[in-house]
């Protein structure tokens, strides 16, 4: 099976990179690819894209070596399945409050004996290679989003949900869960400690930390802080950073 190269550099000890894919578009989604991120996350829960859209999505990022990592709305099997399906090497799921709503979220993406996903792989195999159900367990990523005081409140318990790869933290909505204000590169001092605390929760369970941010200057700081997978930048933003050149012309 293709090997899943964000395990492969995390066994280095190297952080890696994640770009945040909102707009609806392979063309788009493949120019990103091709910069050379480690990751790409195409978003399902917040961007508008449909089913058909994210599957070509997927097929433009494997014309690169860039790992395809897919948000979907929610614990929802069918979804999960489609996207893993489709070739995704990993699945976010967004609002994880408890050990219950993570094992169910994890047990969509592993086949048994570890889960209740349904083999059917379809472009996975195309993608992934002819032992995929064989090896898909142990290569395809479990991604916990952690964004509410509740997953907060069972952070420690959420780690060590047996078949989980990742708490990812979704800052924006994990502020104002805490009644602070929603922003992606917090610095309010009670936001801060809740990130620092799913950070320690992740690595004292033996799995990954990953986070969202809006700037490299942030994401930097956040690998060094010992995150391992940073959502540098988003397509969007980008593209709203280059559209800003035009007020020198204003």
């Amino acid at each position: 099976m293709r090997p899943n190269r964000l395990r492969e550099k995390w066994k280095q000890g190297k952080r890696a990179t994640n770009c945040w894919l909102s707009i609806p578009s392979a063309f788009s989604a493949e120019t990103m690819a091709h910069q050379g991120w480690d990751s790409v996350t195409i978003d399902l829960q917040h961007a508008p894209t449909d089913d058909a859209m994210a599957y070509a999505m997927l097929v433009a990022v494997s014309t690169t070596d860039t790992v395809p990592l897919v948000r979907v709305p929610g614990i929802e099997p069918g979804i999960i399945t489609r996207v893993l399906d489709w070739g995704a090497y990993g699945v976010i799921c967004p609002t994880i409050n408890n050990v219950e709503e993570c094992r169910n979220f994890v047990g969509a993406v592993r086949y048994a004996p570890l889960g209740y996903r349904s083999v059917g792989p379809g472009r996975a195999v195309l993608y992934g290679g002819r032992d995929y159900v064989a090896k898909a367990n142990e290569t395809v990523l479990a991604i916990a989003q952690i964004e509410t005081k509740q997953g907060l409140e069972n952070v420690d318990a959420i780690a060590r949900t047996p078949g989980l790869d990742m708490l990812f933290v979704g800052p924006n909505d994990l502020g104002l869960s805490l009644g602070r204000t929603a922003m992606p590169d917090q610095t309010d001092p009670v936001v801060v400690e809740a990130i620092n605390a799913v950070l320690k929760a992740a690595h004292a369970a033996g799995i990954y930390a990953g986070i969202w941010c809006a700037s490299a200057d942030y994401g930097l700081e956040m690998m060094r802080k010992g995150f391992d997978l940073t959502t540098v930048v988003s397509d969007r933003g980008l593209l709203g950073t280059g559209a800003a050149l035009r007020q020198k012309f204003a």
